[in-house]
């Protein structure tokens, strides 16, 4: 289900056009900040995807 157009996706409240589509910069920073965390992450059952994290992670914790 989607957001009207006029509402920001964080708050709900109008928008405004110099921050569209959200409400405020502030409302853009959470959003950001969600996109930074992996909170909008989207859920994989490809067992390549799995491996490639594993990997990355294997990768990161060795000493350089």
């Amino acid at each position: 289900m989607t957001q009207p157009a006029n509402k920001c996706p964080i708050c709900k409240r109008e928008t405004l056009p110099e921050h569209r589509p959200f409400c405020s910069k502030r409302c853009a920073d959470v959003d950001l900040g969600k996109w930074l965390s992996g909170a909008y992450a989207i859920p994989s059952d490809d067992p390549e995807d799995a491996e490639d994290i594993l990997r990355g992670i294997a990768d990161h914790d060795r000493p350089h």
